[in-house]
Formats: structure tokens, C-alpha cells, sequence
């Protein structure tokens, strides 16, 4: 896959003061797509023909759903059903079928999937987190790219202990794809360096933490770094779940 530089967005977000830039990006582009599918989007031919097929996932439902826009949600529901219909009318008319013997195979040797994980796969589909793994991976690229080629990067990079753990991996995955032999050593060892080092700064502060509740350290406030430990870990481990981290920008609707 050929993969282009955005090096603007990823410069502002490393720029924030924020525990993985990368989260930052994704909440923003998520926060665009869905004003975009509840505008005129959802009324052009090329979006209504994703969204029909995909549908999308229980956390999309939901922030739709809460934008108020019922009539666009409505609408692209209604059709998104309409072709639901037509494929479970196939799917759970085959009464009486057995599971395959032999697991995912039938006797041509090709892949068949059962109801139930056909069911699954029209669940699990959702056409705004197709856009945002295709844009998140534009972005990860860069993010490799810059962090080698540019030294002001670099230094980013590292004063933000790199990027959560989610994110990490999908650094990682970008630069095996993309990198020569020569520059992916190179990468590894900046990120290895600064994910371990933040983490094992959380880790400190997580048992100071947690050192708040003996008796023997009653009257010692927390150093803010303790206090907003947990916060901390479950964004780096997870990906901004909680907190300041995990917040969509404010709307008026």
C-alpha cells in the first residue's frame, strides 16, 4: 500500500500536551466523520452505499445517536436495514445445517463460514472505523517518518513517551512495512526507549498511588503525577478511554 505524508495534523498533535498524540488525532478525524455523515453525506450515492453494506459498530450507533440528527440516522438506518434484511433472509433460511466437520473448510478445501460468524461480521462492520483505520495508518506512517527525519520530531516524540499501547503497535506494524533494513533499527530503538520509559514512569506513580492509603503516610498529599496516576495507565494501556484523554470536542446540537 502507498502511503502519503500528513505531516501538518501530526505535528499540531504532538505539539498538545496529552498522553499519546496518535488518540488525539483519531478523536479528532472520528469527531469529523460523524458531522460528515450526519450533514449532505449521508445523502450522496457513494456514502449510502458504504453505509448500507457496513453499517456500524455499537459505539458509532451510540455518538450518532447522542449528535441528535435523527433524521440523517434515520435515514441511512432505514436502507442500512433494508440490505441487513436481504442478506439474513439467506443466512438464517438455511435451516436444518449442520457445522462442518472439518473447522472453516468444506470438501472443495474453500472457507466457509458458519450463520453465526456471518452474523457476527455484519455486527462487528462500521463504516467510520473503516475510514478511521485507513487514516490512522496514513497518520502512523508519518509519525515514523517524521521521528527519523526530523530532529525537533524526534524530540517530541520522546517528551511524549512516544504513544500508548494500542498506537505502539501500530507503529510498530508500519514500520516493518515500510522501512528499509537500515532505518527500522533505528525507529525500534526511539520507541522502545520512550514507551518503556513512560511506562515505567506510570508504574512508579501508580505505587505512589497506591502508597496514599497506608495509615503510616496519612497527611502526605500526592504529587499530581500520582493522583492523576490511574488516569494515566488506562489511556496508555488501552488507548484515551478516560477522562480529559477520551473526550470528544463540545457540540451544540
Amino acid at each position: 500500500m502507498k502511503y502519503t505524508l500528513d505531516t501538518i495534523p501530526v505535528l499540531d498533535a504532538f505539539r498538545q500536551d496529552c498522553q499519546c498524540p496518535l488518540c488525539r488525532l483519531q478523536i479528532n478525524c472520528e469527531d469529523g466523520y460523524l458531522d460528515g455523515l450526519l450533514s449532505s453525506a449521508y445523502m450522496e450515492p457513494e456514502c449510502r452505499t458504504r453505509t448500507n453494506q457496513t453499517g456500524f459498530c455499537r459505539r458509532h450507533y451510540t455518538l450518532m445517536y447522542e449528535r441528535r440528527n435523527r433524521l440523517g440516522l434515520a435515514l441511512m438506518t432505514h436502507t442500512h436495514l433494508q440490505e441487513l434484511i436481504r442478506s439474513l433472509e439467506e443466512t438464517l433460511g438455511e435451516t436444518g445445517k449442520k457445522r462442518s466437520k472439518i473447522p472453516f473448510f468444506g470438501a472443495s478445501g474453500a472457507k466457509e463460514e458458519s450463520r453465526p460468524a456471518r452474523i457476527q461480521a455484519r455486527i462487528d462492520s462500521c463504516d467510520i472505523c473503516d475510514q478511521l483505520e485507513k487514516t490512522m495508518r496514513r497518520y502512523a506512517f508519518t509519525t515514523v517518518r517524521l521521528a527519523l527525519d526530523r530532529e525537533d520530531f524526534r524530540q517530541m516524540f520522546e517528551a511524549h513517551g512516544g504513544a500508548c499501547l494500542p498506537h505502539t503497535a501500530l507503529l510498530l506494524d508500519l514500520a516493518e512495512e515500510t522501512l528499509s533494513e537500515k532505518e527500522r533499527p533505528q525507529f525500534e530503538a526511539l520507541l522502545r526507549e520512550s514507551v518503556l520509559g513512560r511506562l515505567r514512569e506510570i508504574e512508579k506513580n501508580l505505587y505512589s498511588f497506591t502508597q496514599q492509603f497506608d495509615y503510616r503516610n496519612a497527611g502526605i498529599a500526592p504529587t499530581p503525577e500520582a493522583k492523576n496516576s490511574v488516569e494515566h495507565a488506562l489511556n496508555r494501556l488501552a488507548g484515551a478511554i478516560v477522562g480529559e484523554e477520551a473526550a470528544l470536542p463540545p457540540h451544540n446540537d
